[in-house]
């Protein structure tokens, strides 16, 4: 095995290493010619590095699990998965070429991936192109709302079905149908937030009558933080949305305030020390009030019987962001989505944390984040 530099690092093999597994002339040729990126954004061939060529069954935590069709199948990588979540091997068919994925702890079944590494590697291209707004999808630069994400899904969608009959393999139909939702909303310049989400994109899905706007009368004095406040007035929250409620029957309350009011498992003595700079904006599932810190507009969950607090979004653009991704995600199209949420949950996990994580940077730098732990949660449904 050897590695080159020339533009990207590569891994190739030689022939010898290839013979004793790899029968597949076209797969040999681009395994021992131009070889393997050592990593894209979405996938790593460091095994090969690490390991060389090995066998399923060698690899499995639980080999006598392992199918008898999958047994000789190859470990060449894995899928960069976001953090906390189990990494997938990627397997290859020495015979035919053909790429699936398994987990090396459950070894008891494959998904397709791709019917050739030419075709896996022009995949995880198509895809980086999207993610930087260049090459096929240069054109879309500086454009953002809810009509540029759904051309960003057809030009995604259409280069997936390139060389695969129209069929697509799960996990790059999750990604063309959840990656480019990123660009729903655009970077925050006018509202001094991370982003500006216009008033008509929370309009258009919740309803105009479901998003709550408030009024100065609703901010407590210590809600200080003027983007914050200007947000919740002209942009505002969806009143309902999965996993949250917000309060819109009274004026905010700060923590204290709200606790006070309605006494649980969390006595007063228990509350942060900078409680009364927390604005309860409602509840989320599992006794979590939502909360923004009035003096610099981060966005945390407290949670009441723990009486922990923990970051949940980097402020409210993003935190309305979310939201309308959740309920977004629920109204793709229904075969679609079944497809993905009984065949394909943990990828479609995967491409909505790394949807959030790319226009919110609080997602994947907490030790515990409720939308991470709430999106993984395949028995609990949230998706």
């Amino acid at each position: 095995m050897s590695t080159t530099d020339a533009g990207i690092p590569a891994i190739t093999l030689t022939e010898a290493e290839l013979d004793r597994y790899v029968t597949h002339a076209p797969t040999r040729g681009l395994l021992t010619d131009s070889g393997l990126p050592t990593q894209t954004d979405l996938l790593t061939f460091s095994p090969l590095r690490t390991h060389g060529l090995r066998k399923f069954a060698d690899a499995a935590e639980a080999p006598f699990r392992v199918a008898a069709e999958l047994r000789d199948r190859l470990v060449i990588g894995e899928l960069l998965n976001p953090a906390g979540m189990e990494r997938e091997s990627i397997l290859l068919d020495g015979v035919t070429g053909e790429l699936t994925t398994a987990y090396l702890f459950d070894p008891s079944g494959a998904r397709p991936f791709a019917p050739s590494l030419d075709t896996l590697l022009r995949f995880a291209a198509v895809t980086e192109e999207l993610a930087g707004l260049r090459g096929r999808f240069a054109s879309l630069a500086g454009r953002y709302g809810p009509e540029t994400a759904a051309e960003a899904t057809r030009r995604l969608l259409s280069l997936f079905e390139e060389g695969t009959g129209g069929e697509v393999p799960p996990y790059w139909k999750a990604a063309a149908l959840i990656r480019p939702l990123s660009l729903a909303a655009g970077p925050g310049t006018a509202s001094g937030l991370t982003l500006d989400v216009p008033a008509r994109v929370l309009d258009q899905e919740f309803g105009h009558n479901r998003v709550a706007r408030f009024e100065e009368v609703d901010f407590p004095p210590t809600l200080t933080h003027e983007p914050t406040r200007r947000f919740l007035r002209e942009t505002g929250l969806p009143e309902e949305a999965v996993l949250f409620h917000a309060d819109t029957d009274v004026p905010l309350p700060t923590l204290r305030e709200y606790m006070a009011d309605e006494p649980g498992d969390c006595p007063l003595s228990d509350l942060p020390a900078h409680c009364d700079h927390l604005i309860r904006l409602g509840h989320l599932v599992g006794d979590n009030s939502l909360v923004v810190d009035g003096r610099t507009g981060a966005v945390l969950t407290f949670s009441e019987p723990e009486a922990t607090l923990h970051p949940l979004n980097t402020d409210v653009s993003t935190l309305a962001y979310t939201l309308w991704l959740l309920h977004h995600e629920r109204t793709i199209d229904a075969h679609l989505r079944h497809e993905l949420t009984t065949t394909a949950y943990d990828h479609l996990a995967a491409a909505m944390l790394h949807t959030l994580s790319t226009v919110d940077p609080t997602t994947p730098r907490t030790p515990w984040h409720y939308w991470t732990e709430l999106f993984q949660d395949e028995r609990g449904g949230v998706l």
